[in-house]
């Protein structure tokens, strides 16, 4: 690793949700809102984004597991803040609270786990 991974570290990613971001487009409900499979891929994406400045060459992170609830409905047209602070590195495993906000309200939040892996050896093993 090229910086040493410490809980602590954090980041924060904007997003305005659009037509794609749906329940009705990802077939996961029927109202023109945040669909929670989208609220779920900013969360990983934030966090794959906390730490990948610190990963070495030819490795990365693969999510792991997420317990993750969705608190409010957020319209489209209407942007959302994510938040990932790094909460625990266990060796490779590494452990990260979760939160989306539209402006002051919650929309979700929970846990991510997320492993650090080797791409070559990873892709070799499928």
């Amino acid at each position: 690793m090229k910086k040493e991974l410490e809980a602590g570290i954090s980041h924060h990613e904007h997003k305005k949700v659009a037509d794609q971001d749906t329940a009705t487009n990802y077939g996961s409900g029927t109202l023109e809102v945040l669909a929670t499979p989208a609220m779920i891929a900013l969360m990983e994406n934030t966090a794959l984004k906390t730490v990948s400045p610190y990963l070495s060459e030819g490795h990365d992170t693969v999510g792991f597991e997420l317990n993750i609830r969705h608190l409010q409905p957020t319209p489209v047209g209407k942007t959302v803040e994510c938040e990932a602070l790094l909460t625990e590195v266990a060796e490779k495993k590494l452990t990260f609270d979760v939160e989306v906000r539209q402006g002051k309200e919650v929309v979700g939040k929970g846990t991510h786990i997320r492993y650090i892996i080797n791409k070559e050896k990873f892709m070799s093993n499928l």
